[in-house]
């Protein structure tokens, strides 16, 4: 057996690399009976029977997935947000953050069109002392690609944020050759003779970045439940059981060491009104009626 990253997956065939190769693979039975779906960013073991006769036998453990769009082992989210034209959305910034936290993909947060709007420097403030990096992008001046490009080396890596804050551009500009990848890569695993919702894997500078349109939907079928969204939120866990009340929702309770910190101007305001909006959306939702979702 060969061990191979799953880059596609079409209409039951898989397409795994390997040592430079793409070989189509069918996936074994007793995955649909395991209620087990391959995904792309998958790390698998396959079989070799001949051209065009492969099988993937064996996927191994994931460490994350996302839903929508479904991909595996995510190591990296760039979260890409523009400053005009749409602008900055820190409510949508901070939920994707906060997706990511919950699935353990580090955030980076990226900022394009700085050449024509200077806004963002409070908001790469807000987002640095929450303990995020972030990147200015000026394709103007072409800045701001090779920062992200040193980041994707030897992870898997997804770009995420509305249509229209470039996204496209971005990735371009890291690797102009990602259009050529994915023309050849669309002949190459016949895209038009099945349909599909997932998600591509590309290799862009030394790792891997998934094709991802729409991935603005990101929040779609990803639920953090109240219990768990606290933790979501880096600046707030070294202040979490410091609160006078165990059960504080650290939304306005008397003793609340969030608020406190907020207050302070510790943490920013924007940041826990972003978090009461995500509590508010969720506090009533119960977790056992809530079918698990797998990919």
């Amino acid at each position: 057996m060969l061990k191979g990253k799953i880059i596609k997956g079409i209409g039951g065939f898989y397409y795994v690399e390997a040592a430079g190769n793409i070989y189509e693979c069918k996936a074994r039975g007793n995955f649909r009976q395991q209620k087990t779906t391959p995904l792309a960013g998958d790390n698998v073991l396959f079989s070799t029977f001949g051209e065009n006769n492969n099988r993937i036998e064996k996927i191994e453990t994931r460490k994350n997935y996302l839903l929508r769009p479904s991909v595996a082992n995510v190591d990296l989210m760039f979260i890409v947000s523009s400053t005009v034209c749409p602008s900055v959305n820190t409510y949508l910034i901070d939920r994707m953050i906060a997706i990511a936290e919950h699935k353990g993909i580090e955030s980076v947060v990226v900022f394009t069109k700085a050449d024509l709007d200077s806004s963002y420097a409070e908001y790469c403030e807000i987002y640095e002392k929450a303990g995020y990096k972030t990147i200015i992008c000026d394709n103007t001046r072409g800045t701001g690609a090779n920062e992200a490009a040193a980041l994707i080396k030897g992870k898997t890596c997804v770009l995420a944020g509305n249509t229209g804050v470039g996204k496209s551009s971005l990735l371009n500009a890291i690797d102009p050759s990602v259009n050529a990848q994915t023309g050849q890569t669309s002949k190459k695993l016949g895209r038009g003779r099945h349909t599909t919702r997932q998600s591509s894997l590309f290799a862009v500078a030394g790792g891997y970045v998934a094709d991802t349109p729409g991935f603005s939907s990101l929040e779609n079928g990803e639920i953090i439940f109240k219990e768990d969204l606290p933790g979501c939120f880096r600046e707030f866990r070294p202040l979490l059981g410091g609160c006078r009340f165990a059960s504080c929702t650290h939304i306005c309770e008397k003793g609340c060491a969030v608020c406190e910190a907020v207050k302070n101007g510790d943490i920013s305001e924007l940041r826990h009104k972003s978090y009461v909006q995500m509590y508010n959306e969720v506090k009533d939702t119960q977790q056992w009626k809530i079918k698990k979702q797998q990919p």
